[in-house]
């Protein structure tokens, strides 16, 4: 559905992205994350049309995004960073205006349809200045839903809002994906969204993919040893020593109050012999998990040097396909953004 070949920009003698190769396809919900200035915003752009690459080509739904911008553009749904919104007009009178931007045929069904996704219809009067943040966040993926694409790429979604804010615009993201018929990339600061929303994860850093793959897959790749965590009702005096010799096991580290950390080799899976001496000795048994990396370290370490960035064949292995770059030499210094079409725009309506 959306496909990324050695994508390249530069702007002078700065290096926004290089090389960036990916694949997603329909129906998954991929997070972009990176450090500010990563290239996540310049690589979104790229995909949407709004930039051209200065190397490197991509297509959404089979469209090249140069070559066929038009069409590429009419199966994306582009949520900015900044959503361009008129605050004088009311939010049907803005939605209607980007309807009729757009040409569609039947503007009221799709204007209906869309303040139904986002839960809009009772704010359809309203001027969008009157407008709290978290339903101006609403409105923007609105317009980006009005001529219902198959992709949808929603940068910083939830950025500034509060947390219930937050929590509601989530629940949209992940109801607009939970079809499994419309593809989204979403870009975000908030760790804690990609773990919860996103199938797969892109890591950016300086321009580059450090990290492209599931979480579970990064956390493996991460983590050397298993780490399982015990909580003991009544421990004995000698239970560390007696774990210590329990077979797999390479280190125990006792944090009081009953709680142990138990660490093994990654093909040794030690709890069923925990839980057997735990149950044999009388210790009680209040808690025994696996131990994973958060999403915070997992970030950390591909972005602080801990890690080497993905190689092209990390990145193949992931759907980024051949790693042919399309050259597209000047363009990006010479090239206009394409008009949706040759008719003059119509003129803002403030709305009912």
């Amino acid at each position: 559905m959306i496909e990324a070949r050695g994508l390249t920009r530069r702007f002078g003698r700065h290096r926004a992205i290089e090389d960036i190769s990916f694949r997603v396809e329909k129906g998954e919900i991929l997070g972009f994350l990176g450090p500010n200035g990563a290239g996540k915003t310049t690589t979104m752009r790229i995909l949407t049309g709004y930039l051209p690459a200065t190397e490197g080509s991509a297509s959404i739904a089979g469209y090249d995004v140069f070559h066929h911008s038009l069409e590429a553009r009419r199966n994306i749904g582009y949520l900015p960073e900044n959503v361009p919104l008129y605050p004088e007009m009311t939010v049907a009178g803005y939605l209607d205006y980007m309807a009729r931007l757009r040409r569609l045929p039947e503007r009221r069904q799709a204007i209906q349809r869309a303040m139904q996704q986002v839960r809009l219809e009772d704010r359809a009067s309203q001027p969008i200045a009157k407008l709290s943040k978290g339903y101006r966040q609403r409105v923007g993926l609105a317009q980006a839903l009005l001529h219902d694409p198959p992709v949808l790429i929603l940068d910083e979604p939830t950025v500034g809002l509060d947390p219930r804010q937050i929590i509601e615009v989530r629940e949209l993201i992940r109801s607009l994906g939970g079809e499994g018929e419309r593809t989204i990339i979403l870009s975000t600061h908030i760790l804690p969204e990609v773990s919860e929303l996103c199938q797969r994860i892109i890591i950016l850093n300086e321009g580059r993919i450090a990290a492209i793959d599931t979480l579970a897959e990064l956390t493996a790749r991460l983590q050397d040893t298993n780490r399982i965590h015990l909580h003991l009702q009544q421990p004995s005096a000698d239970s560390v020593e007696q774990i210590r010799a329990l077979e797999g096991v390479m280190a125990v580290q006792e944090k009081g109050g009953g709680v142990f950390e138990v660490q093994s080799s990654r093909d040794h899976d030690i709890r069923p012999s925990l839980a057997a001496l735990a149950t044999g000795q009388g210790w009680g048994v209040l808690e025994l998990r696996p131990v994973t990396l958060s999403m915070e370290e997992i970030f950390l370490r591909f972005t602080t040097g801990g890690q080497q960035p993905a190689t092209p064949a990390d990145q193949a292995a992931n759907g980024a396909g051949n790693q042919e770059e399309a050259q597209a030499g000047d363009r990006a210094g010479n090239q206009e953004e394409e008009p949706l079409s040759g008719e003059p725009e119509p003129t803002p309506d403030p709305g009912p």
